[in-house]
């Protein structure tokens, strides 16, 4: 170190040159890091930082790779109110609803009246005086929110707390509906999912077979079996399973269909005129 010194000091005063050159101060060439070294640095933090928190911190990172494509619920999935529907059905799905927050449109999810907060209409439902003008000028109090289907996880997370909504709707280059994104979903891709109980870790949509396979709804995202699962799908290709299957095969598959994907093995149980309905997946051994 000693005999070396005056060329290291030599290369830093020229590094240091060239650097001030393009405008770049020494304090912020020194302590900038990449996306990639911060996640080094929390890799080799090791025991000084609990592994949760390490997961945490990494899932972080994560939220710029993805996008509200990657987590939204399909359009085909989204749970809403159609004021063209019978009057009954509709206070029905209301005293039923699980839901806070509710879609409302007028016969297709594109047209959309607004969004209905249940403490709004609870107490005219509660004492069955809810009408129906009431219900759509409640909803037309709050605007729909629409976003690109290709915004980043991060930005959408700011732009919630910057608009202060929770709930965003998916649109598509042409301003299609394709699905609906909330807060929770992108909070859930930091701390995992919002439960306590071990026995519902478990995708809703994956059911554990006695032989140690599991039989998967099709429709599922592959983030989300992946989150839930702590499996490793391919997530740079299509965003549910049924989309990874039909990529891997280019055709619809007969049932009994089987493929490794990623040392998973598939095998196709159920499907319909143009999509895979059920698959039971047989996730590689654990080392």
């Amino acid at each position: 170190m000693f005999l070396l010194y005056p060329f290291v000091w030599a290369t830093n005063l020229l590094a240091n040159g060239v650097l001030r050159l393009f405008g770049v101060a020494r304090e912020q060439a020194a302590h900038s890091l990449s996306s990639e070294e911060l996640r080094s640095v929390v890799a080799e933090a090791g025991a000084m930082i609990p592994r949760r928190h390490q997961q945490m911190l990494v899932s972080i990172l994560d939220l710029e790779n993805a996008t509200v494509e990657d987590i939204m619920v399909p359009r085909n999935e989204i749970v809403g109110i159609d004021v063209d529907d019978d009057w009954d059905r509709v206070l029905e799905q209301l005293r039923q609803s699980q839901h806070t927050r509710l879609p409302v449109y007028q016969g297709d999810i594109d047209r959309i009246v607004g969004v209905l907060h249940m403490k709004q209409v609870v107490h005219e439902l509660v004492r069955g005086r809810l009408e129906h003008a009431a219900l759509i000028q409640a909803a037309s109090a709050r605007d729909a929110y629409f976003v690109p289907s290709g915004t980043t996880l991060n930005t959408q997370l700011l732009n919630f707390q910057r608009n202060r909504h929770r709930m965003a709707f998916v649109v598509d280059e042409y301003g299609d509906i394709q699905g609906l994104v909330t807060i929770d979903d992108i909070l859930e891709e930091i701390v995992g999912e919002f439960t306590t109980d071990p026995a519902a870790m478990m995708h809703n949509d994956v059911h554990a077979e006695a032989d140690g396979s599991f039989v998967a709804n099709a429709s599922a995202t592959i983030r989300a079996l992946n989150r839930s699962m702590r499996w490793n799908l391919p997530t740079d290709g299509p965003k549910t399973l049924n989309g990874l299957i039909l990529e891997f095969l280019e055709t619809i598959p007969e049932p009994g269909t089987t493929l490794k994907l990623a040392d998973y093995t598939l095998e196709v149980l159920q499907t319909g005129e143009s999509s895979v309905k059920t698959v039971r997946i047989r996730p590689p051994p654990v080392q």
